[in-house]
């Protein structure tokens, strides 16, 4: 016997090599729907637009709305400055008697012209860029218009109805330029609610 053969049977015998188990193991694992990956893409992507699109719009209004107020209230300081104006041509105004305004004559006369039509001609360019004078005199004290500086007692009208106006009022767009100082009644009879939450009556009591 060859004594090479006598080892080859003493030997252990070969392991087999092992089988892959990987795509055993990938077999085994349920394979992805790609209809509902494709489905679920979709969904993520459509939500995503929609929210894009409500951020656009809430954008657009948002820059709609600042570039309106841009234009109505640009002239907001512009304006204040012109009410020191029309002030000084009201005084001017109500510094000739009636007597006198209503028995001149010439120069004079024309001068009380002029200057009446420079103050028209001064609202109705203001007017025109939306400041707009307010006009209180025997409508009810609102306190988010006017401005209660003294009562005057009055038995005859409802309490709170704006009876002087001492320095005019004005607005532009929606908002209060300078507020009307006013004086209003006081002891009669009680206001009716106008529906701004307040009365006239209570209000007035802040006057200075």
């Amino acid at each position: 016997m060859n004594p090479n053969d006598t080892e080859n049977q003493n030997a252990a015998p070969q392991a087999e090599p092992a089988k892959d188990a990987a795509p055993e193991a990938a077999a085994a694992a349920p394979e992805a729907d790609p209809i509902a990956v494709l489905e679920a893409e979709k969904a993520d992507l459509k939500d995503k637009l929609l929210r894009l699109m409500a951020d656009m719009e809430n954008l657009r209004r948002r820059t709609a709305r600042e570039i309106a107020d841009a234009r109505t209230y640009a002239v907001t300081n512009f304006a204040r400055d012109m009410l020191n104006v029309a002030d000084n041509v009201r005084r001017a105004i109500e510094s000739v008697p009636e007597e006198a305004r209503s028995s001149a004559e010439g120069a004079f006369k024309g001068l009380i012209e002029g200057i009446d039509l420079t103050e028209r001609d001064l609202l109705n360019t203001l007017e025109r860029h939306g400041v707009k004078k307010l006009e209180p005199q025997g409508q009810k004290f609102d306190p988010n218009l006017h401005q209660a500086m003294f009562e005057i007692p009055n038995a005859e009208v409802p309490n709170g109805t704006v009876l002087q106006v001492v320095q005019s009022g004005f607005v532009i767009g929606d908002r209060v330029l300078r507020p009307a100082l006013v004086g209003v009644s006081k002891g009669g009879p009680k206001a009716p609610a106008n529906g701004n939450g307040s009365e006239a009556a209570d209000n007035s009591s802040t006057a200075s």
